[in-house]
């Protein structure tokens, strides 16, 4: 009977994260910091939009790990923000995977809860969820 090899470490993480109607599953390897979503360069995915880079990149600034892991996104549904949104909450989850201690530090910056905001549905009688139409007293 042949020897079990011993299992090497896990190198990468996984997170999942939800905003909106953006679902993202996220996947942290060990890099230099590049990020890919949908297999595109992140610059050429958000259009060169700043602050959603910046919001991409708030949970690896709370935990001091810029430059040190490549962000692999798969996120579909919604638009660019809530996407961006999602993929903020998986890689926040995954840091959490890499190193429990990391909780404390993302919590106090908010980025561990799923913002519940979502789109309210239109009702019967309206133009929209809540705008009516005009009204006309004659």
């Amino acid at each position: 009977m042949p020897k079990k090899e011993a299992k090497a470490p896990v190198t990468q993480y996984w997170g999942t994260g939800r905003r909106k109607a953006a679902v993202a599953r996220v996947r942290l390897l060990p890099g230099n910091g590049n990020v890919v979503i949908n297999e595109r360069p992140v610059e050429d995915y958000l259009g060169g939009r700043e602050a959603l880079l910046r919001q991409l990149n708030l949970p690896l600034e709370a935990t001091q790990n810029i430059g040190r892991f490549d962000i692999h996104a798969n996120v579909h549904g919604g638009g660019v923000s809530g996407q961006v949104g999602a993929i903020r909450l998986g890689v926040a989850r995954a840091l959490l995977t890499l190193d429990p201690e990391y909780r404390s530090s993302l919590r106090e910056d908010g980025l561990l809860t799923r913002d519940p905001r979502a789109k309210e549905r239109k009702k019967y009688g309206r133009k929209r969820a809540r705008k009516r139409f005009q009204f006309s007293k004659r």
